[in-house]
C-alpha cells in the first residue's frame, strides 16, 4: 500500500530514535538547499504543517529526501522503508560534511566510495572485476561541488566508484575515480550508468531501443573499447538493477 508523504517522514523520524524531532529534521533539509536565501529554506514549521495537513508534496521534496538518505521518486511513489541502518547519522562510508578551519566558511563535502556489500543476488558483495584498488574518499569544498557537479540528486546519492575493467577505455581507465549519482534509478535517457547484472557490476553507456515488435524499450549496452560488442538486455530483467549514473569520470595518464 503506498504511504503518504507524511507517513514516510514520521516514520523516519521515529527510526531516528528519541530525541530526534521536526526540528532536527529542517535542519538537515535545509543543508541540501545552501544555494537558496535563508529564508527559504526548510523550517520546524514546514515539517510541522507537512505532519498535520498531510500535503502530498512539498517544495523541497527533493531535499527532503536527501535529508532522510532517500530519493524523491521513492517519497513520491509512497515506497521509502527507513530502517536503523539508514539515517542520515550513519558513519562513514556514508557521504557528510567536514568542518574546516575557519568558522565562516561553509563545511566540505565529504564523498565516499560506493559500498559494494549487501543487496545483491547470492553472494552479499557486488563483484567489480579487476578493480586495481579503492578509492576511499575524496574531501571538497562546496564551491567545488557546485561547479563541478551542478545538478545532482542530493548530495548524500554521490558516490566514487573506482574504475575498473578494460571495457570503457578510453573513456577512463581502471583505477580512474567515477562520481556516481545513486538517486537514480531507473535509464529515462542516454548515459554511462552503473548496474549489476546478478551479483555482477558494469558501468557501460546505455541506450533506450525501441522493441522490433512492440511498444516498449529495451537497453542497448555498450562499450567504448570496439573490442567488446554491444549486447542488448530488457529492463525488466529480475537480475539486473541500475545502482546510479555516472555523472562525471577523471581520465588518468601516466608520464
Amino acid at each position: 500500500m503506498k504511504k503518504s508523504l507524511a507517513d514516510q517522514v514520521r516514520a523516519f523520524i521515529e527510526a531516528k530514535g528519541e530525541g530526534y524531532s521536526p526540528a532536527k529534521l529542517a535542519e538537515a533539509v535545509a543543508k541540501f538547499q545552501r544555494d537558496l536565501p535563508e529564508g527559504e529554506r526548510c523550517k520546524r514549521q514546514n515539517i510541522e504543517q507537512l505532519l498535520e495537513k498531510e500535503f502530498r508534496t512539498v517544495r523541497y521534496l527533493t531535499a527532503l529526501a536527501a535529508a532522510m538518505g532517500s530519493t524523491a521518486e521513492a517519497l513520491a511513489a509512497g515506497s521509502f522503508k527507513p530502517d536503523k541502518g539508514s539515517v542520515i547519522d550513519s558513519p562513514a562510508p556514508a557521504p557528510h560534511e567536514a568542518p574546516v578551519s575557519s568558522i565562516d566558511s561553509p563545511p566540505d563535502m565529504v564523498i565516499t566510495q560506493y559500498d559494494a556489500g549487501g543487496g545483491m543476488d547470492t553472494t552479499g558483495r557486488l563483484l567489480l572485476d579487476d578493480q586495481p584498488g579503492i578509492i576511499r574518499s575524496w574531501r571538497v569544498s562546496q564551491e567545488w561541488l557546485n561547479r563541478n557537479v551542478p545538478t545532482h540528486t542530493g548530495f548524500r546519492n554521490l558516490c566514487i566508484v573506482t574504475g575498473f575493467g578494460h571495457s570503457m577505455r578510453p573513456m577512463y581507465n581502471p583505477g580512474d575515480p567515477l562520481l556516481v549519482d545513486t538517486g537514480v534509478k531507473v535509464v529515462d535517457q542516454e548515459g554511462v550508468f552503473f548496474f549489476r547484472v546478478g551479483d555482477e557490476g558494469f558501468i557501460k553507456l546505455v541506450q533506450r531501443v525501441p522493441e522490433f515488435n512492440g511498444p516498449g524499450f529495451i537497453l542497448r549496452i555498450i562499450s567504448k573499447n570496439p573490442d567488446f560488442p554491444p549486447y542488448d538486455i530488457s529492463p525488466h530483467n529480475p537480475h539486473f538493477e541500475v545502482l546510479g549514473k555516472v555523472l562525471t569520470v577523471w581520465r588518468s595518464e601516466q608520464y
